[in-house]
């Protein structure tokens, strides 16, 4: 009888989210084989993004008890059937965003929606809509986008999967993944920003300054930050001559986490809490003499929209829409100023198709065109993940990066 050597469960350690808002609790799970057109993916690293805390707080479908987690790099560990171009041992990064590579909207240069794999908020793989995870009860576990990657093990559809070169450093392709990759295309995708344009970039977090980031590769002469937090100058303007201090707590101590020497970019800060009387948007129109040529929101918040909107350009303005908001926002546009050329559009992972873009964004970090490191303002073990949400909650981090053999 020959021996069977298809895939089989594996039991592993996860971070399981069992209500909304409360702490993640580490378990013991089972991760089912792949099925068909699926990849079991052992984690090496993740990063905690702020759509995990908004789906972890219930605001969009909250469902429970649930895997959170989107952005991670990771090993290809077993394949499902019918899947090609994956082997056991490829480094790779899963999105939560498909690319099959053949339907039109793959063909199309208009868009980064695939027709064959669908984007759903709502749990279940995308071809099937059941789980792959159950807690050691036996019970489901739900998945957070069909990719789940608090989880030393997770399965993913093929084309959600991307092969990136294994000299890549892993914390890296991570960020590429969702944050990262999706503020640099922002900049280089969907807006398309040109060399010697103005850019404004509402939210100098992480996405905010990946967004930095690409306009500067496109060649923008003058990028605005505009952030509430004075410590935002400093990170987001070129580094030249010391380190700056980034007021955020290190795993060991309290003390401040020192930014090491890195360019994101910003030629100008703008704080709108100390204007006096003046609005942000009169301060950056007489800036720039008329209005920025690029505008980019990304915080989540209507009004901050509106404003973003309201900066560009009259006769070719476009603004960007990266935060995630509440789905009962609404924006509020003066209908008058639309009719003078400007735009409004959103972007969803900055335009990026996957398979196509993410190996071209890798190759720029490793050429240094990108220099995405000081996102990373800490790394810890999955056991500390609660420590990582009260970091981003307490707006004292960038990114943090979450290994899964660190101190085991």
């Amino acid at each position: 009888m020959a021996e069977d050597r298809s895939p089989k469960p594996i039991h592993c350690k996860a971070a399981v989210c069992r209500a909304a808002g409360e702490p993640l609790t580490i378990e013991e799970i089972v991760v089912d084989p792949p099925k068909a057109y699926e990849i079991r993916i052992r984690v090496i690293c993740t990063s905690l993004c702020h759509t995990d805390i908004t789906f972890w707080k219930a605001k969009v479908a909250p469902v429970f008890p649930r895997i959170l987690g989107h952005e991670a790099y990771g090993v290809v560990e077993s394949v499902g059937e019918h899947v090609e171009g994956f082997a056991a041992g490829d480094t790779v990064v899963p999105t939560f965003l498909g690319q099959c590579e053949r339907c039109a909207s793959c063909a199309s240069e208009h868009s980064n929606v695939c027709d064959a794999v669908p984007f759903v908020i709502g749990p279940g793989m995308r071809r099937d809509g059941t789980t792959r995870f159950r807690d050691a009860r036996g019970s489901p576990l739900h998945d957070l986008l069909a990719v789940s990657s608090f989880s030393e093990y997770t399965v993913v559809d093929v084309n959600q999967v991307v092969k990136v070169d294994p000299a890549v450093p892993p914390k890296l392709a991570c960020l590429l993944s969702c944050g990262a990759g999706t503020g640099v295309g922002a900049a280089w995708r969907s807006a398309k920003v040109e060399p010697g344009s103005t850019v404004a970039i509402f939210g100098l977090g992480s996405v905010g300054l990946a967004v930095v980031q690409g306009a500067k590769m496109c060649g923008a002469s003058k990028i605005i930050g505009v952030d509430l937090n004075p410590d935002k100058e400093e990170v987001g303007k070129s580094i030249e001559k010391k380190d700056i201090v980034f007021h955020s707590v290190t795993e060991q101590s309290s003390a401040p986490c020192i930014i090491s020497r890195r360019s994101f970019g910003v030629t100008d800060f703008v704080n709108p809490s100390q204007l006096d009387k003046r609005s942000v948007v009169e301060v950056i129109v007489e800036m720039t003499g008329g209005g920025v040529d690029y505008s980019f929101e990304c915080i989540g918040v209507p009004s901050v929209m509106t404003d973003a909107f309201r900066c560009t350009k009259m006769g070719k303005g476009k603004t960007i829409v990266l935060g995630l908001g509440r789905d009962s926002d609404e924006v509020c546009l003066p209908s008058l100023e639309l009719l003078f050329g400007r735009c409004v559009m959103g972007s969803l992972f900055g335009g990026l198709k996957p398979k196509t873009h993410i190996p071209v964004l890798a190759k720029k970090c490793m050429d240094k065109e990108l220099q995405l490191d000081a996102l990373v303002t800490h790394e810890l073990g999955l056991q500390d993940i609660n420590k990582a949400f009260d970091l981003l909650l307490q707006g004292k981090s960038l990114r943090c990066i979450l290994w899964m053999d660190k101190d085991k």
